[in-house]
Parts: C-alpha cells; sequence; structure tokens
C-alpha cells in the first residue's frame, strides 16, 4: 500500500465541518488513515463505514497502534470517548474523509486546472488521450487512473483494484502534481469514486461524459442511482471557485443521456459526436484501419485533420473528446490533435503480445457490452478463427455471466471458459453459469467452448490449439496484477501468461502477424467500468 503523506502539507483540521473544532485536537498529524492496518503513530483516524467493516470497530486498534485522533460519525461510536485521545463527530465520516484530507494536503486542487472524465466506457482511454493533447500543448499535466497515475512523466502504478482510489491518496497525488510543477491535473471519475465521496474535494473545471449504458447496478440498486452518482461530476462544476478557469461540460451528443448531463449544470457546454449533425465538434470522414483511424473535426466552418493510433470508432469518440477538452480550455487544436495522434495506447487495452505464429491480444473487456465490442471490431481481421479466453468476477453482477455467454456463442467461433477473479465463489460454478448461457445460445460444447480452470492452463489451451489464420483474445484482466481468490491475491499478468504459453509451445518469433499492429487501445470501451471496486475494503478492514 502506498503511504499517503506523512508530513503535513496544510491543516487537516481545516476540513472539519463548522462547529466541529475542539482545542483537543492536535494541530499536527502525520498521515490521514481509514484503515487500522495502515496508522503509524502520530496519524489520525477517521471511522469510515464500509460495505461489510465499519471502522468504528477498529478505533481501538488505531489508538493501540499510534492513532493521535480519532473522527466519528455521529450517532455511530459515542463509545469513542473512552479511548484516550481526542475524538470529532461529524455527519459522514467519509464525506469528511475527503475535505479533511484536502486540507491536510494544502488544497491542492485549487492550484490546477483540473479535469474529469466520466462515463460507462471510455474513460482510461480518454484520459491518456487528454494527457497526451495538454503535453502536445505545452503544458506540464498530471493523470489519476484506474491503471495508473502520472506526475510530469513519472508513472505510479495502481496495484489496487479501486478503480478511483480513496481521498487521502487522490489528494496526496494532486499535491505532488503541484510540487512538481502541474499546472493540470486530468482523473477519471467513477461512479464508486463520485458515489463514495473520493472526489469531492477535486475542484473540477472541466467534466466530460463518454457514455452511459447500464452498468454498476449491484452496487447502484437501479440505473437512476448509477446516473445521478456520474451526474455529480457536472453538478460540482457550479461549486464556488477563486481560479480564473473558464468551466466547461464537454458532453458526448451521441449519447442518449448527454442532456441530462447537461442540464446539471449552468456552465457552458460544448458537445463533440460522430452521427449527431447538431454536436459543436463533428468527427467526419472517419477512416477505419487496422492499427487506428483517421477522421475530420468540424466546427461550425472550421476543419481539422486528425487521427488516432487505436482502431475503432469508439476511439475515435476517444479522439473527439480530448480535443474537445483542449478546445475547451481555449487550447490550439491543432497542437492538440497532434498529441492524440502520438499517442501509442494503454496498456492492457487491446494490447498485442508478440511471439506466437498467430496474433494474440489482451484485453480488459470483462462485461457483455465490452466484450460484444471487441470481437465486432476484431472479426472483419481475421481470416480464421476467433478465439478467446474469458472468465467472469465473483462477488460482482452476476448477470454479466450470462451476458458475457451470449455474447461469445453469437461472436466467437471457439470460447475457453476459465478463472477471472472467483473471490469467495466456486471458479467452477462461475464457469458452470457461462456454459450454461452459450449452451442456451446454440454454442455445443467440446466444439464451440471448453471449460478449462486454471487461467494459464486455458491461455496455453487456446495457444496450442490456435492456427496461423486465427486471432487469440484474452479478455477480462488486461493490465491487471493479481488474481483475488477469498483469502489472498495472486500474482498475476496475462501478458506474462500468454509469453510462458509460447516459451512452453516452442514458438519462435514471427517475422510478421497479422493484426500485430493493433495498438493498445480500449477496444471494449470498458477500461474502467468501475466493475472491480474492491467496496468491501472499506471501513478500516479489507
Amino acid at each position: 500500500m502506498r503511504r499517503m503523506t506523512t508530513s503535513p502539507r496544510g491543516d487537516w483540521r481545516q476540513g472539519l465541518p463548522s462547529g466541529a473544532l475542539s482545542d483537543t485536537l492536535p494541530a499536527t498529524i502525520g498521515a490521514v488513515c481509514f484503515d487500522s492496518r495502515a496508522v503509524r503513530p502520530g496519524d489520525l483516524f477517521v471511522c469510515v463505514r464500509g460495505e461489510q467493516a465499519d471502522g468504528h470497530t477498529f478505533a481501538r486498534a488505531a489508538v493501540e497502534a499510534g492513532a493521535v485522533a480519532l473522527v466519528e460519525e455521529a450517532g455511530r461510536g459515542e463509545a469513542l470517548d473512552g479511548l484516550g485521545v481526542p475524538v470529532v463527530r461529524v455527519p459522514d465520516t467519509r464525506r469528511a474523509l475527503s475535505s479533511i484530507a484536502a486540507a491536510h494536503e494544502g488544497y491542492p486542487a485549487r492550484r490546477l486546472t483540473v479535469i474529469g472524465i466520466t462515463g460507462t466506457d471510455g474513460k482510461s482511454t480518454t484520459a491518456f488521450l487528454t494527457l497526451a493533447a495538454l503535453e502536445a500543448c505545452g503544458l506540464r499535466a498530471g493523470l489519476l487512473t484506474t491503471i495508473e497515475s502520472r506526475i510530469a512523466g513519472r508513472v505510479i502504478p495502481n496495484p489496487t483494484r479501486l478503480t478511483t482510489q480513496e481521498a487521502p491518496l487522490v489528494q496526496s497525488l494532486l499535491a505532488e502534481m503541484v510540487e512538481a510543477g502541474c499546472t493540470h491535473a486530468i482523473v477519471e471519475a467513477t461512479s464508486h469514486g463520485l458515489a463514495l465521496h473520493r472526489l469531492d474535494d477535486c475542484e473540477f473545471d472541466v467534466a466530460v461524459l463518454t457514455n452511459l449504458t447500464e452498468d454498476h447496478l449491484d452496487f447502484h440498486g437501479t440505473l437512476d442511482a448509477y446516473r445521478a452518482a456520474k451526474t455529480r461530476l457536472f453538478s460540482m462544476l457550479d461549486a464556488p471557485t477563486t481560479k480564473r478557469v473558464s468551466r466547461a461540460a464537454v458532453l458526448n451528443a451521441d449519447d442518449r443521456s448527454w442532456e441530462t448531463f447537461g442540464r446539471a449544470t449552468r456552465v457552458r457546454r460544448l458537445t463533440y459526436a460522430l452521427d449527431n449533425p447538431r454536436a459543436d465538434i463533428l468527427a467526419g470522414d472517419v477512416m477505419l484501419w487496422p492499427d487506428g483511424s483517421t477522421f475530420v473535426l468540424t466546427a461550425d466552418e472550421d476543419e481539422l485533420e486528425a487521427s488516432v493510433h487505436l482502431p475503432g470508432r469508439f476511439n475515435v469518440a476517444n479522439a473527439a473528446a480530448a480535443i474537445t477538452v483542449a478546445a475547451a480550455l481555449g487550447l490550439d487544436p491543432f497542437a492538440a490533435a497532434a498529441g492524440v495522434a502520438s499517442c501509442p495506447g494503454v496498456p492492457g487495452r487491446m494490447e498485442p503480445i508478440a511471439g506466437a505464429p498467430f496474433p494474440v491480444i489482451v484485453d480488459y473487456a470483462h462485461t457483455p457490452d465490452a466484450l460484444a465490442q471487441v470481437l465486432s471490431m476484431l472479426r472483419p481481421l481475421v481470416d480464421g478463427r476467433l478465439i478467446v479466453v474469458f472468465g467472469c468476477a465473483g462477488e460482482r453482477a452476476r448477470e454479466r455471466r450470462s451476458g458475457l455467454g451470449r455474447v461469445a456463442a453469437e461472436q466467437a467461433d471457439l470460447s475457453i471458459l476459465t478463472d477471472e477473479d472467483p473471490r469467495s465463489e466456486s471458479p467452477m460454478a462461475i464457469i458452470d453459469e457461462i456454459a450454461a448461457a452459450m449452451v442456451a445460445a446454440g454454442a455445443k460444447e467440446g466444439e464451440r467452448f471448453e471449460r478449462i480452470p486454471g487461467r494459464g492452463t486455458a491461455i496455453m489451451r487456446a495457444c496450442a490449439v490456435a492456427r496461423p489464420d486465427d486471432l487469440v483474445l484474452i479478455a477480462g484482466k488486461g493490465h491487471e496484477s493479481t488474481i483475488e481468490w477469498a483469502d489472498h491475491a495472486e500474482p498475476w499478468d496475462d501478458r506474462a501468461a500468454a509469453r510462458d504459453a509460447f516459451a512452453a509451445l516452442g514458438f519462435a518469433a514471427p517475422t510478421a502477424v497479422p493484426v500485430v499492429e493493433l495498438a493498445a487501445s480500449e477496444a471494449d470501451m470498458a477500461d474502467d467500468v468501475d466493475a472491480e471496486d474492491a467496496e468491501d475494503d472499506e471501513g478500516g478492514r479489507a
């Protein structure tokens, strides 16, 4: 776990609600903690309630570890007064966690132009493209995404399954951006992060909508609640600010929800689209190639030729969003387009793995819509069979299993069903549910699909049966570095597993493989669909 700031950049007490201050509270703390296991002497412990654990339960352990003060939720932990350290009560500890962290870090977002990107699909890719656009315009910018963070060129991996990190880390990274001389920050804003107040003190200046489809109902309950969580990003644009930035909402006018998001804020709106002729910036003359696309952006009477080194129409939309962000900030659109064209891709998104006599692609697609988009894009590029290795996560939206099975039955020639992240569920039970959906969709076991528990064995099998004209897609994990079980996380990398399979099968590196030019992309557009967000890790204990 990456430890947050241990020397304060500001006074944490300024983040407390009005009336919560007390003379007994220490002026200086080490770090703002919400997990008792991370507490060190001198830290503050905020008692946050999670889905399966309550941080109030671990307050004593936090004090024993050296916490010098506690923040509790009113009505939840009055017994904490006897632990021998000052206790401050707030209406909502999760909301307070964000404001306290921002104050502790000296409110870094007030010194940055902050761009938030939300939507069901395409957030990470759009964030990477936006970073490339801003840097090409001569700006120093930072990046916070599901995959990794970047601060003035320095890469910081994201080893957790939280698609949006908790507020103390978010604010600490923003503060590091300020200290590194960054003027802009690009933040992937997931529905979980917005609903759980992790991003409340980011003081967004530009909000971007990529799209909205039905997802995460296991967490949000209803589509309306899911939409409302994402809409918060746009309503936050109306908050008071001292920054001299003309705030804007950048909206995908091809999405049926764009007007709902636009109505959530009073700031100016700037729309982009591929199909909606009423958009402010329209992408036309789209030419799709195996390794990317070219297109023309039109705004009023002005035209701009652009390209993106990522395949698929959805990546044209992601590129158009990034260039529209630059336009909203008053930057040179030609420079921004050049930056987008130079972006090589995104780790674990349609990433080609060289070393086999047939194309092998690793991608993060782990929802039915995502897998359908990947397979649809790859189909015309394959002369032989489209072979896919995939599974489905345990303890997450169960309806995905039947959806994934149906899509594979309809669009893949051969599916190898295997583990993804079983967690506490039986791996074979998950595989069996996917298989049942494939059979219901007309796929015959032994001809159209196989069940192979053990992800490495499944990848080996797919590579062993593939022929030179085939393509193997390893879907579901992308950049992720572990497989999650009930009691541990197993180190894992689909890309390394593919290379291990190549070596075991005795493949010699090919001189040319069709479709290998496919640059890392987010063909599933679901790089961050929040699905793997480990919400049960809240409240002080995993």
